[in-house]
């Protein structure tokens, strides 16, 4: 993983901001998933 240059210091809240985009990202393409699969089934 490659370090962001501005966080040197204190990167913990911007990452955990990062995370938290990061999971929701993840289950609004897995809803889609599967509102897609239950819809065209």
């Amino acid at each position: 993983m490659s370090a962001m240059p501005e966080s040197t210091g204190d990167g913990s809240p911007k990452f955990g901001r990062l995370l938290i985009v990061l999971v929701l990202a993840v289950m609004l393409i897995g809803a889609i998933t599967l509102g897609a699969e239950a819809y065209y089934s």
